[in-house]
């Protein structure tokens, strides 16, 4: 996941290129690298979202989908 920018606080989409403001997190495990409780997280903004979940989806990887604020409020955001 983007780390907040500690001068900004800002969290940035992980869509190649894209620099807006995420607001999603996709949670994700790719079962043949990671143990099954583990979680890798991209973020999103709205317009990348569907993009990114279906990326993810195809290939079996996509475990959740979470709203920003609620994964931060979360222990999955820890």
């Amino acid at each position: 996941m983007n780390s907040p920018n500690s001068a900004e606080n800002v969290t940035i989409c992980s869509a190649k290129g894209c620099r807006a403001d995420a607001v999603w997190v996709l949670a994700w495990n790719n079962p043949k690298l990671h143990t099954p409780d583990r979680r890798k997280t991209w973020l999103a903004c709205e317009e990348h979202r569907e993009h990114l979940s279906q990326f993810l989806g195809v290939r079996g990887f996509l475990k959740d989908v979470v709203a920003l604020e609620e994964w931060e409020a979360s222990a999955g955001g820890r």
